[in-house]
């Protein structure tokens, strides 16, 4: 289906799942694959992103798949290119990761078969996630009617994000009685040192364990 197409990757964070899932797909429908490694690129030389993708623009890349660190950029990069220049997110800083969120409702769609009447709970670093935010996104198009987000204050999203969701401020009620539970790690990465929860304490309180599933008495997927 790809065939005669050049897809770029250019990744400016670090990514394995994400980076080979867009590499092998794309080779499977036929395209021509370019990895950009953007620590090897022009970029190190002070190059900003427009540039770059002007040159690829300019050597027929037809695909951009971008992910980066800076919110914005991706914006930006697409109201700048031709119009046969797709540009895909593989993820922008902490706002969004759109395959990660499809993948995710791909996952409770195989599980559940419908996504009526299902309450879903996102539970840990939803603060620093993109995919917590993305998988919101396709929950609420999807029409999954209660969705809730588990976490301790620091982790917690303002309040003004992740509307319709009921906020828990513990795991044993923010799990009870749902059907779907969805884990998220630590984004060490988008965090000072200070800021930093201890691990040990952090999972005693909010660690997936059979006992806190068991209590609450979810099905998760």
């Amino acid at each position: 289906m790809l065939s005669g197409v050049t897809v770029a990757n250019l990744f400016t964070e670090p990514s394995t799942r994400t980076r080979v899932s867009f590499e092998l797909a794309a080779k499977r429908l036929g395209a021509h694959v370019v990895n950009l490694e953007v620590q090897l690129s022009s970029r190190a030389k002070g190059e900003s992103m427009l540039d770059t993708v002007y040159t690829l623009e300019a050597l027929h890349a037809d695909v951009l798949v971008i992910r980066e660190a800076e919110v914005g950029v991706l914006g930006l990069v697409a109201s700048h290119m031709a119009p046969h220049v797709s540009v895909l997110s593989a993820g922008e800083a902490h706002i969004a990761h759109p395959t990660q969120g499809l993948l995710d409702a791909l996952t409770v769609r195989q599980r559940k078969q419908s996504f009526e009447n299902l309450s879903i709970a996102i539970v840990g670093d939803i603060r620093h996630s993109r995919v917590a935010r993305s998988a919101y996104h396709a929950f609420r198009a999807l029409g999954v009617p209660e969705l809730r987000i588990v976490a301790p204050p620091a982790f917690m999203p303002e309040t003004d994000e992740f509307a319709g969701c009921t906020r828990f401020g513990t795991l044993k009620t923010g799990l009870k009685d749902v059907d779907v539970v969805m884990m998220l790690r630590i984004q060490k990465e988008r965090m000072t040192h200070a800021s930093l929860p201890d691990g040990d304490r952090y999972f005693a309180k909010f660690g997936l364990t059979p006992s806190a599933l068991r209590s609450p008495n979810p099905t998760p997927s």
